[in-house]
């Protein structure tokens, strides 16, 4: 594993040459392509080297990392054409980056603690630094707070862990009897916070709106993964006391989940329907999570790489219409299929994919989760019910507004994309399609 964050390492120097933006990108698709061939399939942690070491968690969301990243400087190609601190930028990608992969390869729960919390600082960077608008610095402060509210019990509960078991080797940890609820509620909020569950969701609509393009593609991408991963590592421990709590999570991310997705109907950012589709999408990840089942770890495993994959590119999207309409409101962007014809079907493309319909991963995250849901109460029906109901109305009044209609006279008649826009889409939908073929990979550890 040493050998990745070598390479990533001594890409640095790179990011502050002259022309050297394409190759950093180059690079990154590069050691994404070696990863692929370094494949752990087991549960069992391998190809240890010091503190690092890889499982099949780790695996689908590392390599989720670099392929996310890779493609954020595909789309970011505006800061490079307007120079505008492109150096720095791309350094703040690249720096980002070395922290998800430690986060996700580390074997040791309070290292896991130290690099899941230094990945909000390159983002917060991202975002401040290459926002849109001036509320950036709110969005930005929400940001920080939030998420360090949340997490300075997790470091307390760590350090509980640590007396209690005299290790935090992650192997090593088994089921800790007779934890008290307090103790419980410390380890878990920072990652519920980081998904985010439904009322501690409200950094992130903020965080996504302000954050450019490449900002968007990584908090939807990979940081709502962390606390995914977190709920996945931890509940290891706690599987005594979240038999006796997880309903109260459940409950609570379910209907929040149906909630959000009424939020969503009557958004008129682009930007911000995406980013409370994420929220709704998490909340069913949460609610697999929390059953404890198999079902329910696989599933919301396969569903949150189907996620990163999917919203990321829909925030690509929208933000190859914002660049030739200057604005991300549906009132402006509506009849875009008049006007970037060949955008349309990959809008279709990934707003199919949104909803999940087959033949995407989000379909088998989906599918897993309901079963797993359900095995766990009936009761559970019916906002599952309506949360695919609603899943797929807010998806299709996205895609309808902004393609069909009137188009907005102050446009000119038409615009292409350029071949850069193409791969970029392509290259989020067709791992998010093909991995179905392969899709053991995900579902069966």
């Amino acid at each position: 594993m040493l050998k990745f964050l070598f390479m990533m390492l001594f890409m640095i120097p790179l990011c502050f040459m002259n022309k050297f933006w394409w190759l950093v990108q180059c690079m990154l698709f590069f050691i994404s392509f070696l990863f692929m061939f370094n494949v752990i399939l087991g549960f069992d942690f391998s190809s240890l080297s010091y503190i690092f070491g890889c499982d099949i968690i780790s695996y689908g969301l590392i390599m989720l990392s670099f392929w996310i990243c890779s493609l954020m400087i595909t789309a970011s190609e505006s800061v490079y054409h307007y120079k505008f601190n492109y150096k720095m930028f791309i350094f703040m990608v690249l720096l980002l980056l070395i922290l998800l992969y430690c986060t996700f390869s580390v074997v040791n729960l309070f290292l896991f603690y130290l690099f899941f919390e230094s990945s909000l600082i390159p983002t917060l960077f991202l975002i401040l630094g290459w926002g849109y608008q001036p509320e950036r610095l709110q969005a930005g402060i929400y940001l920080l707070f939030y998420t360090l509210l949340a997490s300075l019990p997790l470091l307390v509960g760590i350090f509980n862990i640590y007396s209690k078991v005299h290790t935090l080797y992650i192997p090593l940890l088994t089921n800790m009897e007779s934890v008290n609820l307090i103790f419980y509620v410390c380890v878990i909020f920072a990652f519920l916070v980081k998904m985010p569950m439904f009322m501690v969701h409200l950094w992130l609509p903020k965080a996504h709106v302000e954050a450019p393009v490449s900002g968007s593609m990584i908090l939807a991408g990979v940081l709502l993964k962390l606390g995914g991963y977190g709920l996945l590592r931890m509940f290891k421990i706690l599987i005594s006391s979240g038999l006796c709590y997880n309903f109260i999570w459940l409950g609570l991310s379910l209907v929040g989940g149906v909630l959000v997705s009424l939020v969503c109907l009557r958004q008129t950012d682009l930007k911000a329907l995406i980013a409370y589709s994420s929220v709704a999408h998490m909340g069913i990840v949460l609610g697999g999570l929390m059953t404890l089942s198999y079902w329910g770890f696989c599933s919301s495993y396969t569903l949150m790489i189907a996620h990163g994959l999917c919203s990321s590119g829909l925030f690509c999207l929208a933000n190859i219409s914002y660049e030739r309409l200057g604005s991300r409101s549906l009132l402006i962007n509506k009849g875009l299929m008049n006007f970037m014809p060949s955008m349309t079907l990959w809008w279709f493309l990934l707003s199919s994919s949104n909803m999940a319909a087959p033949p995407s991963l989000n379909l088998l995250g989906e599918i897993g989760l309901l079963n797993s849901i359900v095995s766990y109460t009936w009761l559970t029906m019916i906002s599952l019910m309506l949360l695919s109901f609603f899943s797929a109305a807010y998806t299709l009044y996205l895609y309808s507004y902004s393609q069909h209609g009137m188009i907005y006279s102050g446009l000119y008649s038409c615009s292409m994309g350029y071949f850069r826009e193409y791969l970029l889409l392509f290259l989020h939908w067709f791992p998010l399609n093909m991995l179905i073929v392969k899709s053991d990979i995900c579902m069966l550890w």
